[in-house]
């Protein structure tokens, strides 16, 4: 078992279902040993992009049973955690720790726009009930919640809590982050467009989406930025570019699920309420798609720093 670090490239990994609507475990694993073989540094499962809220409790421990197999000690597998009650919130986190898992990611509670003293309350009951080291997932956009610097110090008690998930979109927060905290709390950047400038102010790691079908060009850029080697890492991330921002998105999910059909890491199916994308929508991706593999990066030699 290596020690956890916060850092690197973690996959917001996808769920793989079948045309029943059905977990397909053999694609889920074809895409896990990619990301694996690619070089990432961790793996998180039930976000957004894992389509969590569609996902029964058997089913999230059958993924989590599954990616600890696979990644079999060699990097971490950190679950999330996005609830309703502080009293499930802290359910879920012991039973993650029982399981298995390495750490946790923690989102503010869902559907009720807490105060700062509430959210503050939500992640140290959640902490206090478990060892596992924490991420906290900033991102005032798509949660309405915003995690000030204030209530980072409150938490700067909880040992536990040592990283952060920063989706402000705002890349002056990490340098604000850095100049209060110093390396207490670890950044990673959450948002796929801004991964390279968040990576070159400081952030020591990117969880990623667009990883989910293009594992090797999203390490590629990570090691290049981390070795010096800008130039590598500009000339990736601007090809890449029109592709990440397909992870900005409402329909995020299918708009990377369509990217990892088009790639072999994928079955391309969602599970309801999302549905496929149609019409001049689904043309504009596939164009997107289209074009970025036809220009996809070649020759890459980020392995070297392995």
């Amino acid at each position: 078992m290596i020690p956890f670090q916060w850092e690197g490239v973690m996959p917001a990994i996808t769920t793989q279902f079948d045309s029943k609507g059905e977990l397909d475990m053999d694609a889920y694993i074809n895409n896990l040993r990619h990301q694996i073989d690619a070089g990432v540094h961790g793996i998180i499962l039930g976000g957004t992009l894992g389509e969590a809220s569609t996902l029964k409790i058997q089913e999230k421990q059958k993924l989590l049973s599954v990616t600890l197999n696979q990644t079999n000690g060699k990097i971490p597998v950190i679950l999330n955690i996005a609830e309703q009650s502080t009293e499930q919130a802290v359910i879920l986190a012991k039973q993650a720790e029982l399981e298995g898992a390495d750490g946790l990611m923690l989102l503010p509670p869902m559907r009720y726009k807490a105060t700062d003293k509430e959210t503050i309350m939500y992640f140290s009951e959640v902490a206090k009930s478990t060892s596992l080291p924490i991420m906290i997932y900033n991102n005032p956009i798509d949660y309405k919640i915003k995690v000030t610097l204030e209530m980072f110090s409150y938490l700067e008690k909880f040992k536990n809590i040592n990283a952060v998930k920063e989706s402000t979109r705002d890349i002056t927060n990490v340098t604000r982050m850095i100049n209060r905290f110093g390396d207490r709390f670890k950044i990673l950047c959450g948002v796929d467009t801004i991964a390279m400038e968040s990576l070159l102010m400081g952030a020591s790691g990117w969880v990623a989406g667009l990883v989910d079908a293009f594992p090797e060009e999203t390490v590629a850029i990570y090691t290049y930025c981390k070795n010096s080697e800008i130039e590598k890492a500009r000339s990736i991330f601007r090809w890449f570019l029109p592709l990440l921002e397909l992870d900005i998105s409402p329909q995020l999910v299918q708009n990377i699920k369509l990217c990892e059909l088009a790639t072999g890491l994928g079955t391309g199916f969602v599970r309801p309420p999302r549905l496929p994308l149609e019409g001049n929508e689904f043309k504009r991706v596939q164009k997107i798609i289209k074009r970025g593999l036809e220009n996809r990066p070649k020759n890459l030699d980020y392995k070297k720093y392995l």
